[in-house]
């Protein structure tokens, strides 16, 4: 069998797996289809957008009552993926400073149009957003949100700092969707995932109550915050929401090789917060931590979402970073 089918057979089994295994759950815990019919806030905020050309609305938040070098949150990339995630990294600075938090084309409050998704897509919706706040910034990014981040830092001296939480990259691939990018044609991959005679049950499954429940147990030491599930399951129901996260699947939104392209060398200050990942491997954390302009923290214990079972280390964390690099 060629590598191709065998990587397409992985992931479709692992899919199978992630629903079937999520069906296991207790059915009584699932978010109710009521609860998907709108989309609202992720927190209390002022909620905008701006015009990213050739894409449409990219969604935003911010708290501007403060003062200072703004904060700028990115959460991760999935299937059910919003600013949710960086909630309690919001409410913990807001009226301290300024904070905004960018949701990324197709997903959140940002449109989902059936376009191409790509890392160069993302990094242009990240620096329209710098030109929205339009002064230096420190970035917190999550996960595969830190490939992102990390692109644009390499061309954009207006981010100042960088806070990589659990992020894709610094290892060998984790997953199908990370070996997918590493493949030799993830076009035809991404083409056989999007067929339209079963993406929508693929993704369906994927989207389940169940299966969002199963994912996010994964990310959590105990059990997975409930606002986040409940706000993850109304995110992946919204009209479109299906075309981003194929291309995540697929392995089109991952840089091959990302720890030699994108993080080696970043000039900025970095903060590295980890612990362990059922998603992300890390082999290369102890080396990238050598270099001069990084420090590493572990925020133990936790699997992926220290903000939400860690804050108070999270906070200290980042306050020493900050305070390192004024």
């Amino acid at each position: 069998m060629k590598p191709r089918h065998v990587l397409l057979l992985g992931l479709g089994l692992a899919v199978l797996g992630l629903g079937l295994a999520g069906a296991q759950t207790n059915a009584a815990a699932a978010p109710s289809a009521s609860r998907a019919s709108a989309q609202t806030s992720a927190f209390s905020a002022d909620r905008l957008s701006f015009e990213l050309p050739g894409f449409g609305g990219v969604g935003y938040y911010q708290d501007t009552r403060a003062s200072g070098r703004p904060l700028l949150l990115l959460h991760s990339v999935n299937a059910a993926a919003s600013a949710y995630e960086m909630r309690p990294i919001f409410l913990a600075y807001r009226g301290s400073r300024p904070v905004y938090a960018l949701e990324w084309p197709g997903f959140g409050s940002s449109a989902r149009p059936d376009v191409r998704y790509t890392p160069e897509l993302m990094t242009r919706a990240l620096q329209q957003m710098l030109d929205v706040i339009g002064q230096d910034v420190d970035v917190v990014a999550l996960s595969l949100g830190s490939e992102f981040a990390a692109r644009a830092a390499l061309a954009d001296p207006r981010i100042h700092t960088l806070a990589l939480i659990s992020p894709t990259g610094m290892g060998r691939a984790e997953g199908g969707s990370q070996q997918a990018a590493g493949s030799a044609q993830p076009d035809r991959l991404y083409r056989n995932l999007s067929n339209p005679l079963w993406a929508g049950a693929l993704y369906s499954l994927i989207a389940s109550g169940p299966s969002i429940r199963y994912f996010l147990s994964g990310s959590f030491e105990g059990q997975p915050d409930q606002g986040l599930v409940d706000y993850s399951y109304v995110s992946a129901h919204q009209p479109g929401a299906r075309y981003a996260p194929l291309y995540f699947i697929g392995g089109l939104l991952f840089t091959p090789n990302a720890y030699d392209q994108l993080y080696a060398p970043l000039k900025q200050p970095v903060l590295v917060l980890y612990d362990r990942d059922r998603f992300v491997n890390f082999d290369r954390l102890q080396e990238y931590a050598q270099h001069p302009n990084v420090s590493a923290v572990r925020i133990a214990p936790t699997k992926g979402l220290p903000q939400f079972e860690q804050p108070e280390q999270v906070r200290a964390a980042l306050d020493a970073f900050w305070s390192a690099h004024p």
